[in-house]
């Protein structure tokens, strides 16, 4: 595997556009990219030991499928993962596709169909992190979630962004937000490894079930902030 090189003046640049203009979603999957180093693929290797990483490249699972069909999601228990998932994107009045849309301008070159079939499965995961997280699609809440990720998969791309974000947020807000995002990083490194998640069985599940073996507390912090300040949603 050839080392990849981190880019820290396309990270900054990147940055800068965000900052300026937070629509342009695009710049953090630039950010992302820039930083990553080798991560992806140490994510990588370690997904592929993992029982359900050997069944979602054998059985060819697409991720992506399944969170597009609302019809099984809507017929799935209340309170499941499924059902809050559901819940979580029709009150956003966002869709499963709306991270692929984001992400095409800077769609990555796979090696093979193993190491795409897994980058896209962990693009597409990212909505039900925010789930099982509880945090929400507003800017403290997008910061948390990729200081939770970035302490699950030590892309510093994402660390980056939160950092820059928790920053940014603390200013407009209060300087707890830093606080917020700190924990979700500790959080993040006292749960599960959330990306061998067998995501498909998943979703029939009880919520409160599935965050309690996952070692997913209650984010009090990032709660306590949303309440006082009635944060609204990113993008």
């Amino acid at each position: 595997m050839k080392k990849q090189r981190i880019q820290p003046l396309v990270a900054l640049q990147a940055i800068r556009e965000l900052i300026k203009d937070p629509e342009r979603t695009e710049q953090v999957f630039v950010i992302i990219r820039a930083l990553a180093g080798n991560s992806n693929e140490k994510t990588f290797q370690r997904f592929i030991k993992t029982p359900v990483g050997k069944s979602v490249l054998t059985e060819q699972r697409n991720l992506l499928e399944t969170l597009q069909n609302r019809a099984y999601l809507a017929s799935l228990p209340v309170g499941s993962l499924g059902r809050e998932y559901l819940n979580f994107m029709t009150e956003g009045d966002i869709t499963a596709e709306g991270l692929v849309d984001a992400s095409a301008a800077e769609e990555a070159q796979f090696e093979d169909e193993d190491r795409e079939r897994f980058g896209l499965r962990m693009r597409d995961q990212h909505d039900l992190w925010h789930v099982v997280t509880g945090y929400g699609r507003d800017t403290l809440g997008e910061a948390c979630v990729l200081g939770f990720s970035y302490a699950q998969t030590k892309n510093r791309g994402l660390g980056f962004i939160a950092v820059v974000g928790a920053f940014q947020i603390a200013k407009e807000l209060c300087p707890e937000v830093r606080t917020a995002v700190w924990t979700a990083y500790k959080n993040g490194k006292r749960a599960a490894w959330l990306p061998a998640v067998d995501w498909e069985a998943a979703l029939s599940r009880p919520l409160s079930e599935l965050r309690t073996e996952l070692g997913i507390t209650e984010p009090h912090r990032y709660n306590a902030i949303f309440e006082a300040h009635i944060l609204q949603p990113a993008g």
